[in-house]
């Protein structure tokens, strides 16, 4: 996604990071790097963590040109108001996409923008159908596709989509590597999974059904397909119905304002 910043000519003068432990601390300083100036704020759940792990230690400090710069994140809060939200990996996670993608939209500026990622419909399909031929749960809840987002990012505010996806295949050397990384990408919200802790034997029948039953490369190593999706859309100056009462936020009022004179 970092690359696709060159896409806007306009460089957004402040931004949001959400979740930015989860999304990519890597990410987070290639865009610091491409946007040296602009004001950078974090939102996450666990807050003191994320702007630890976000503060830009590789700062040359001694620098003067650097002084001026926001070099430091700073926290968000309900009235955090930026040019970009940056959201990697977090949308197939919420439970409730739709309440997040307003709590993103009431963040942006008029005429700003959102960038996320997430995972596709495609994902895990080898590992689901092992499940499948186990009689057990899905691993994972059913992902939502492009287009679908794509009618929500509307739905909410937004304008001027852009969806896109890839479909990406990963190897590992063995079905334990495997498990360690769908643990560190999130948790099942599948409904009807598992009620409760399995057992090891449940365990080490897992990785061996995983050993035998997923597809292999020329090497031997397991392979397992994701679908990144990624999007990217604008939040337009905004259109109020006009009634004999209506109520207006002062920020939207300023926008239709300064559009009207446009």
């Amino acid at each position: 996604m970092v690359e696709r910043l060159k896409w806007f000519k306009e460089s957004p003068s402040s931004w949001l990071h959400w979740e930015p432990v989860t999304g990519g601390l890597q990410a987070h300083q290639q865009i610091r790097s491409q946007l040296p100036d602009a004001a950078c704020h974090v939102a996450a759940r666990h807050l003191p963590e994320a702007l630890q792990a976000t503060r830009d230690t590789k700062g040359a400090a001694w620098n003067p040109l650097n002084w001026m710069r926001a070099r430091e994140p700073l926290a968000s809060n309900p009235d955090t108001r930026v040019n970009m939200l940056w959201a990697n990996m977090a949308l197939h996670m919420e439970p409730h996409p739709q309440t997040l993608i307003q709590r993103w939209h009431k963040h942006i500026q008029t005429n700003g923008f959102l960038m996320f990622s997430c995972l596709g419909p495609d994902s895990l399909r080898e590992l689901r159908a092992v499940y499948a031929a186990q009689g057990w749960p899905d691993p994972a809840h059913a992902f939502t596709d492009m287009h679908d987002w794509g009618d929500m990012l509307v739905q909410n505010g937004f304008a001027e989509p852009v969806m896109d996806m890839e479909r990406i295949t990963l190897s590992y050397s063995s079905a334990e590597p495997l498990l360690a990384e769908l643990r560190g990408l999130g948790r099942n919200l599948y409904a009807s999974r598992f009620g409760a802790c399995r057992s090891r034997h449940w365990r080490q029948r897992l990785c061996q059904v995983i050993e035998a039953a997923l597809p292999r490369d020329a090497d031997g190593r397991l392979l397992l397909t994701f679908e990144v999706i990624y999007g990217h859309a604008f939040k337009p100056v905004p259109r109020v119905p006009v009634a004999p009462s209506t109520a207006v936020p002062m920020e939207d009022m300023r926008a239709m304002l300064r559009g009207h004179r446009g």
